[in-house]
């Protein structure tokens, strides 16, 4: 959905503002994820490539069930690893993906035993 006007001009501390937002929520309920990007005003230039360390929001991160499915997924709307899939201590197969706005998005795998 769109948002604009007298609302978002108050929250945002900016006039004229308008944003594109999307909200997502795991199927079952739960937690909701809102994401947005401003069409007005234009964007100010970041680091599209910035690394996981950088100041700022970086990433995001979502427990998936097969990460190989989900890291070939990501591959086909054209966004890469930025290194490799980890295992963590038997636990967990973990893979961060450099997705839109430069944005990386941590995939999470629990491992079954």
């Amino acid at each position: 959905m769109a948002v604009e006007g007298e609302f978002l001009d108050t929250v945002i501390g900016m006039t004229g503002a308008r944003t594109e937002i999307v909200m997502l929520r795991a199927p079952g309920g739960g937690t909701t994820l809102e994401l947005s990007s401003f069409t007005r005003p234009d964007h100010l230039p970041g680091s599209a490539a910035a690394p996981a360390n950088e100041l700022g929001l970086r990433n995001v991160a979502f427990e998936v069930h097969d990460l190989h499915a989900a890291v070939e997924h990501a591959a086909a709307g054209g966004y890469g690893l930025v290194g490799g899939v980890g295992e963590y201590e038997g636990v967990w197969r973990m893979a961060y993906v450099r997705g839109p706005e430069g944005i990386i998005v941590s995939l999470a795998e629990r491992i079954e035993k």
